[in-house]
């Protein structure tokens, strides 16, 4: 079967469910979306608290996972990435962070021309609606839902106290003017349910005649005339299908199937290529390398009062937490419980916020594989800016062959430094007096790990994956032989073809993916219709004035 529209798309994750709705909106263009997962509609997924599970069901992950990685004492790490309309926005852990303003000027240094703050800010406040109401930072009128959670549990306020008495700020919004210091975290929810980028942008979509969405479809190959992509081979179960595009075709598979698609298809470095008997069509250094993640990990401190949610992890509990939430969608099934968070400098000499602070009024893993055993409170803690690179390579040249995933944690030699701040700067949070009245004995790491070889040892031990791989079709100047994609999201060499998701990237920026990928596809779509780029911003951001001199 072959069929043609204007625009086809590849993956409805984060940023191509964006795309679906920016491109099909005036009725003037076909659109098809594919995608290899299906529906999102479970409760599980729906369900803000019940974010652990679809995360662990291979029916929506694709389960990912990195080689033996060589700095985490040969241990492979998981990397998830959702398989279902959302993509990893319907597993994700529901945390709303743009980034740091400095992040997207550090793009344009890096070659991203047009993507610095002031142009990038009014695509943030286009897509979004915010409980609180909208000012120079935040939107009001977007289609994807923000709110804050309800902080009942004291200790959420505990710990931006005690981040206070440990000399650092608090900030009204860490996704506005400041983001350096401890406050509250935004999180993708509206009336009580998960607001993917399925529920945002491309369900209202689907209604229109112009979009069609083929779910359980797996993109094998581009297919080229010349060095023009003119469409899509795709299999549904046993059959092999083609959807042709008139205009354009647009990988948004992410940071990991994005350069796999184009390797298959001949794009990609020549050598790799032959090696696996595919035909090149462009060769292109880029595609696969420059690939970053966050790592972090869960700081935890056993609570002398019995508040925390250690009370609701039986099954008792959880069946009258998912009761309340399927009859009235509130309750502790409506939050992340992700709902304070901080930013801080590791050091002297640091520009701007290189750790971030997820707290938890739980001592448990993010994936709910290991769950507490007494109550505790945790904070989870990385650095942001690993200075260390990795790469996705292929197998071989079979689309359902995993790629090779080598992330090289811990690979450059300021990352340890970096972690070493992270796990002592967080210890001296913990010890101040706002949590004097909860703080029992440190579970993790252990009172003892104080040394730099006994932190070492244990960051390369427990480190976890903070799931934001990126970086590996790297956006830039095409005349820097590894630049992928051009400032407007096109592929370097070739015609009618771009990759919108966050594989371009051209540094992981500080904090949480999602944000900045529905940024990305919310920018691309105007590029992509033609139309001028909105208003640059003027809004100021933060800069800490004692950066050179002093860590907070």
């Amino acid at each position: 079967m072959v069929e043609t529209v204007d625009f086809v798309i590849v993956g409805a994750g984060s940023a191509g469910c964006v795309l679906a709705d920016r491109l099909s909106a005036d009725g003037k263009n076909s659109v098809a979306v594919l995608e290899y997962g299906g529906s999102d509609k479970a409760v599980v997924i729906q369900m803000p608290s019940a974010l652990a599970i679809p995360m662990n069901m291979k029916k929506y992950n694709w389960f990912y996972e990195s080689e033996p990685e060589p700095g985490l004492d040969g241990r492979r790490l998981h990397c998830p990435r959702g398989k279902a309309l959302g993509g990893s926005s319907s597993i994700n852990g529901l945390v709303y962070i743009r980034g740091n303003p400095m992040d997207f000027e550090r793009w344009e240094e890096e070659g991203a021309k047009g993507w610095g703050y002031r142009q990038v800010l009014p695509y943030f406040r286009r897509a979004q609606t915010h409980a609180s109401g909208g000012d120079s930072y935040r939107g009001s009128d977007g289609p994807l839902h923000v709110q804050y959670g309800p902080l009942r549990n004291p200790l959420y306020r505990a710990f931006i106290e005690a981040a206070k008495q440990a000399g650092y700020p608090e900030t009204d919004d860490v996704n506005g003017y400041q983001q350096e210091g401890f406050g509250r975290m935004d999180m993708t929810v509206h009336k009580g349910q998960r607001w993917s980028a399925a529920n945002a942008y491309l369900k209202p979509a689907m209604k229109r005649p112009n979009l069609t969405v083929k779910t359980h479809a797996l993109a094998t190959k581009i297919l080229f005339e010349g060095k023009r992509a003119v469409g899509i081979e795709y299999r549904t179960g046993n059959t092999t299908n083609r959807v042709m595009a008139r205009r354009e075709v647009i990988l948004a598979g992410g940071p990991i199937n994005s350069p796999q698609l184009l390797k298959l298809s001949g794009v990609g470095p020549a050598a790799e290529l032959k090696q696996h008997g595919i035909e090149v069509v462009h060769d292109l250094p880029g595609v696969g390398e420059n690939l970053q993640d966050h790592l972090e990990c869960y700081f935890q401190v056993a609570c002398k009062q019995p508040i925390t949610l250690f009370s609701s992890m039986n099954l008792i509990s959880k069946g009258m937490i998912g009761l309340r939430w399927l009859l009235f969608r509130d309750g502790l099934g409506a939050t992340n419980h992700f709902e304070s968070c901080g930013f801080i400098r590791s050091r002297a000499g640091i520009q701007y916020a290189d750790i971030q602070y997820h707290f938890l009024p739980l001592a448990m893993s993010y994936d709910g594989n290991t769950l507490a055993t007494e109550h505790g409170i945790q904070a989870h803690v990385g650095p942001m800016r690993s200075k260390s690179r990795g790469w996705v390579r292929l197998k071989s040249s079979d689309p359902t062959d995993y790629p090779s995933i080598q992330f090289n944690y811990l690979s450059h030699p300021d990352d340890l430094i970096e972690w070493r701040a992270a796990i002592r700067l967080t210890r001296e949070i913990f010890a101040q007096k706002a949590f004097d009245p909860y703080r029992g004995r440190e579970i993790q790491p252990g009172a003892d790990v104080t040394s730099d070889e006994a932190i070492d040892a244990f960051v390369r031990r427990k480190v976890e994956s903070a799931y934001h791989p990126s970086g590996t079709c790297r956006m830039g100047d095409p005349a820097d032989p590894m630049t992928v994609v051009d400032a407007e999201t096109r592929v370097v060499g070739v015609e009618g073809l771009r990759v919108v998701d966050s594989s371009i990237m051209p540094s992981v920026t500080t904090g949480n993916l999602n944000a900045p990928t529905i940024m990305i596809g919310e920018k691309a779509s105007d590029m992509i219709l033609g139309r001028p780029a909105l208003p640059a911003s003027n809004a100021p951001f933060y800069v800490p004035a004692n950066w050179e001199t002093a860590q907070r």
